[in-house]
């Protein structure tokens, strides 16, 4: 009799499976749809294909013209993508300097007004960033910092609110126990050394995705950063400048094109999260704890 049940409830656990696993793949097939898609437009031919809307899927003739086009002398795709690449590295290093600090310092800490400066951050944390751009804009502007400066005014603008999203790393530091401050300290150690020696190894994980989020804010940005650089295009990053080829409507012209800018552009993110996806992984489960 048990043995029956068991084949039972193992046949109704594979049924179980399967739904699972062709949903899954349903989803996953949908999901990758639009990605599979512009990878194929971008290797359409211009010359071939008019480079404009087609009634096919899949390019009757692959070509390299679009990627060809975009580091030739008549685009400016290489600048753009450049300017893009040092707001996103200098974003993520000063980021990830300015979170860790705050962090650790809230969380190994216990000083006057820890709490009250906690809550207020919380508070201010849930009011949307909108509400502040365009005086963020007209600021910016008084110290030169839009248009021909908009580099340095959106790593400025970026960094300066960023200790504010310190509470994943505050979770992860409160993970790590106390004790081995406690005994760092009765050897001599000064707070310094412990953080550096002692904590800092311990806590790859969460810089790694602190450093990886960071990265991706500047990356992905359009909003802000085109109120910022506007109407000066040296100063645009490939988000703002793709979406300038669309604005055209010169579908003819731009459309494939714009497809092989976007493979460009995801491809840096998508090679740092295979290759850190462990350590991204742990950070956010290592800092989800109620600190």
């Amino acid at each position: 009799m048990n043995e029956k049940k068991l084949r039972s409830q193992s046949g109704h656990n594979r049924t179980v499976n399967i739904v699972i696993y062709v949903i899954l793949i349903l989803m996953s097939i949908i999901w990758l749809f639009p990605f599979v898609g512009l990878v194929l437009q971008s290797f359409r031919s211009y010359a071939t294909e008019y480079g404009g809307m087609v009634a096919y899927f899949i390019p009757k003739e692959f070509s390299l013209d679009n990627y060809t086009w975009l580091f030739g002398s008549e685009s400016s795709f290489p600048k753009w993508y450049l300017n893009t690449l040092i707001i996103a590295i200098f974003v993520a290093i000063l980021n990830t300097i300015m979170i860790v600090g705050v962090a650790y310092a809230l969380s190994r800490s216990r000083f006057k007004g820890r709490e009250a400066m906690m809550q207020l951050w919380l508070i201010l944390g849930m009011f949307p960033g909108f509400l502040t751009m365009i005086c963020l804009y007209f600021l910016l502007k008084q110290f030169g910092l839009t248009q021909s400066g908009a580099i340095p005014g959106l790593i400025l603008v970026t960094v300066a609110s960023s200790g504010m999203g310190y509470y994943v790393c505050k979770g992860y530091f409160d993970t790590i126990p106390k004790a081995l401050d406690e005994a760092a300290r009765i050897d001599g150690a000064s707070s310094a050394r412990i953080m550096m020696t002692i904590i800092m190894p311990l806590t790859k994980p969460i810089i790694i995705y602190t450093a990886l989020t960071a990265f991706m804010a500047p990356w992905c940005d359009y909003v802000f950063a085109s109120y910022v650089a506007f109407g000066y295009s040296d100063s645009y990053n490939v988000a703002v400048a793709l979406t300038r080829w669309v604005w055209t409507n010169d579908y003819q012209g731009y459309y494939t094109r714009f497809c092989a800018g976007g493979v460009l552009v995801a491809i840096p993110v998508t090679i740092l999260f295979m290759c850190l996806q462990k350590y991204y992984v742990e950070g956010v489960t290592g800092g989800a704890v109620k600190g």
